[in-house]
C-alpha cells in the first residue's frame, strides 16, 4: 500500500482493510475472533448505546460498516433505531448490528469510535442553535481536533445537530471553516475571516481590511478588530473608510477579544452599565461565576457585543454586522440569549464535547443465533430489541 493509499484508508469509511482493522482494534477482540473461528462461528446481534441523552448521528458508523462488508464480501445488517438528527434517551440503543461473530468481534472498537463522539457533539450543536435561533453559526472545529478523522466527525456532528435545529426554525450552522468538510453543510468552500496574523502583518486593522478587499473585492469584508486592543476605534475607522460596504450590509466586524482583558472602553462597572441600558433583567437574577463572566466579564461578553452594537449604531453604521468567537459553548450561548446579545454570526468549535468520557458508546451482544442473551444488568436492551 502506497503512502497515498494509506492516507486514503485512514479517512472515514476508508479504513476497511483487514490488517489495518486488526492493528487498530483491541487485542482481546482479535483473540476472540481466533477462538470463535476455532470452535465455530455464530450469528450475533450487538446493541449499541450511550449512557447519556444525545442526538442520533450514525452515518459515519453505518457508512464504515457498509464499506467493511463490501471489502470483505460479507453480510452485515445495521438497524438504526433513531433516524439521523433525532433525540435519543440515555441507554436507548441507537442501532443493532447483526452478522458473523468472527467478523464483527474485531469491528467493535472502531464502530464505537465512529458513533459516540459524533452523537454528543450533535447534541451540543443542536442546543447551541436552539439557544440562539436567530443567529447563524460557523463550525470552527478544525483547530481543536486531533487530526482529520476527528475533524470530519465533529463537522458532520455539527451539521446533524444544526439540521435538527433548523427543522424547528433555527438558522443553525451555515458552513465550516475549511473546504474538506464544507459539503456537510451543503457548500463547496470553507467560510472564514482574516486571522490575527494578517492584521499583524499589515500593521493596522484598516490596512488589513484594505489588503483583504483589494485581493477579494467581491467578497463581504469581515474585519478582525481586537488585535490592537482598540475594537471600537478600529471598527469605526474601517466603517468610515468603506462607507458603501457598511451601508449595504457587506461589512462586518469580528470580536475575538481574549479572556485576559475587556473590550476597549469597558471594565466591570461599565459592563454592568451597558447591560442596564439594553437588557437590565439579565443581570438582576442570581448568576454563577461563569454566567457572570459571560455577561459582564473579560473577553467577548454580552456587554462587549452590546457595546460594539451601540457604538456602530451611534456612528450611523446600523447595517454593519457583528461576528463573535471565543469559547461559545452551549452555556455561553444560553447566557447570550438571556442577554439578547445583538450578534449576527458566531464562529465556534465548542460543540466538541468538554468531557470526553461522556462520548463513550457501548456495544453488547444481545442475541446468539437469534436467541436473546445479554450480560446481567443490560436486560433493558432485550426489550428494545423486541420492539425493532
Amino acid at each position: 500500500m502506497t503512502h497515498g493509499d494509506r492516507t486514503r484508508h485512514d479517512r472515514g469509511a476508508g479504513a476497511v482493510e483487514q490488517d489495518v482493522i486488526a492493528a487498530r482494534t483491541d487485542a482481546y477482540f482479535n483473540r476472540t475472533r481466533a477462538i470463535v473461528e476455532h470452535f465455530g462461528d455464530r450469528k450475533v446481534t450487538y446493541a449499541i448505546f450511550l449512557r447519556r441523552p444525545v442526538v442520533s448521528a450514525p452515518r459515519l458508523m453505518v457508512d464504515w460498516l457498509h464499506a467493511v462488508a463490501a471489502e470483505r464480501g460479507i453480510g452485515i445488517e445495521c438497524d438504526v433505531m433513531f433516524p439521523e438528527g433525532t433525540w435519543v434517551g440515555a441507554g436507548e440503543p441507537l442501532a443493532y448490528v447483526t452478522g458473523s461473530f468472527a467478523q464483527l468481534a474485531v469491528l467493535e472498537t472502531l464502530v464505537l469510535q465512529r458513533l459516540g463522539p459524533a452523537c454528543v457533539a450533535a447534541h451540543n450543536a443542536y442546543q447551541m442553535a436552539m439557544a440562539l435561533p436567530h443567529v447563524r453559526f460557523m463550525a470552527m472545529e478544525a483547530r481543536h481536533c486531533a487530526g482529520f478523522g476527528m475533524q470530519e466527525q465533529m463537522a458532520y456532528a455539527a451539521s446533524v445537530g444544526s439540521h435538527a435545529a433548523q427543522k424547528e426554525g433555527a438558522l443553525g450552522f451555515i458552513g465550516s471553516a475549511n473546504d474538506a468538510t464544507a459539503h456537510y453543510f451543503g457548500t463547496k468552500k470553507g467560510l472564514g475571516t482574516m486571522p490575527h496574523a494578517l492584521v499583524g502583518y499589515a500593521g493596522s486593522t484598516l490596512r488589513a481590511a484594505e489588503m483583504f478587499h483589494e485581493v477579494y473585492p467581491d467578497m463581504d469584508l469581515v474585519v478582525l478588530v481586537d488585535y490592537f486592543g482598540s475594537e471600537v476605534t478600529d471598527a469605526l475607522e474601517v466603517c468610515r473608510h468603506f462607507p458603501d460596504l457598511a451601508a449595504t450590509g457587506r461589512l462586518a466586524v469580528r470580536l475575538d477579544t481574549h479572556g485576559g482583558r475587556f473590550l476597549e472602553g469597558l471594565d466591570p462597572q461599565s459592563s454592568y452599565d451597558v447591560l442596564e441600558r439594553h437588557t437590565p433583567g439579565s443581570i438582576r437574577r442570581y448568576r454563577s461565576d461563569k454566567e457572570l463572566r459571560y455577561l459582564v466579564g473579560t473577553g467577548v461578553s454580552a456587554a462587549a457585543i452590546w457595546r460594539m452594537r451601540e457604538a456602530l449604531d451611534e456612528a450611523g453604521f446600523a447595517h454593519v454586522r457583528i461576528i463573535a468567537s471565543s469559547g461559545f459553548s452551549v452555556e455561553k450561548c444560553l447566557s447570550m440569549a438571556d442577554a439578547h446579545a445583538p450578534v449576527d454570526v458566531i464562529g465556534t468549535g465548542s460543540f466538541i464535547p468538554d468531557r470526553w468520557s461522556e462520548t463513550y458508546a457501548t456495544a453488547d451482544i444481545v442475541a446468539y443465533d437469534d436467541v436473546p442473551r445479554v450480560k446481567a444488568g443490560r436486560e433493558f436492551l432485550l426489550r428494545h430489541m423486541r420492539n425493532r
